[in-house]
């Protein structure tokens, strides 16, 4: 089982929530409307690992290790909403979300292949760290950004934490585990497709289409967009960074060299068309 040592490793690493927040170097000078309205939007944005991980438990039933894993997922996802809460609380108490608000990206989310549900949420994990990286260079104001930076280190763990369960089943399945995770590797690799390319912006529920992807749920749903382009600036730069760092993870993991996005579409196609035969 990876449980106990990640649990391990998790618990060696765990931020504290007062000690570990420079609570007391807030500048409101550094601070305005926009960045604010920010905080609630990520705020929202990570109370939805709740049904995510709904969703993790639901399909991995047959996966006890990996079950146990989420509970330290979902611990440490809650935390970061009410980190950027506890935020507001303290520093702007009207931009609080209300719980309306929070409860709006809480539904279920369709049945899905286990396999690509992770590796989808890895590639998300990779792209979330780098999008709050981003965002520490963005502020100013020093509180909110020393909590961007701890999110963006807990993000970089839940990587790692899921790629060892990727090893795991390209050890246990590996015709399985090598197309479902170089198909996804492929659509998250896909800016063009979709600058905000992250599980919270996928369609997950049929019956509740168009409605059904968690940033179209959110008070702001145009926000993501315009926080990374106009905002935070995640430019080219950055963007390349998550490529590299998916390729080079899935290089590593199934063994070949992907260098560019069209290295890993040609690899995904081969298995496909072996699939089929």
């Amino acid at each position: 089982m990876l449980y106990p040592a990640l649990f391990d490793s998790f618990e060696r690493a765990r931020w504290n929530m007062h000690a570990d927040v420079p609570w007391n170097e807030f500048d409101k000078t550094k601070i305005d409307d926009r960045h604010l309205h920010g905080i609630k939007m990520n705020a929202i944005l990570e109370w939805s690992s709740m049904p995510t991980a709904e969703m993790f438990l639901r399909d991995n039933q047959h996966d006890v290790d990996f079950s146990a894993f989420i509970s330290v997922w979902f611990f440490e996802e809650q935390k970061h909403s009410l980190a950027l809460m506890e935020y507001l609380r303290r520093f702007a108490p009207e931009f609080l979300p209300t719980e309306a608000e929070l409860a709006s990206v809480r539904f279920s989310f369709d049945p899905a292949p286990a396999l690509d549900s992770l590796a989808l949420h890895f590639c998300g994990e990779i792209r979330l760290n780098n999008w709050y990286r981003c965002a520490r260079d963005y502020h100013s104001e020093p509180v909110i950004r020393a909590i961007y930076q701890l999110l963006a280190n807990d993000e970089a763990r839940h990587a790692r934490a899921y790629y060892s369960y990727m090893q795991q089943a390209v050890d246990s399945t590996p015709a399985e585990a090598r197309l479902a995770f170089s198909k996804i590797g492929v659509l998250m690799t896909n800016s063009r497709m979709n600058r905000a390319m992250h599980p919270t912006n996928l369609h997950v529920n049929k019956a509740l289409f168009p409605d059904d992807t968690v940033n179209g749920r959110l008070p702001d749903p145009e926000w993501l967009g315009k926080w990374l382009d106009s905002e935070i600036r995640f430019t080219a730069d950055w963007e390349s960074k998550v490529e590299r760092a998916i390729l080079g993870n899935l290089s590593g993991l199934l063994g070949r060299s992907f260098d560019t996005p069209h290295a890993l579409r040609k690899y995904q196609k081969s298995l496909a068309v072996q699939d089929e035969i």
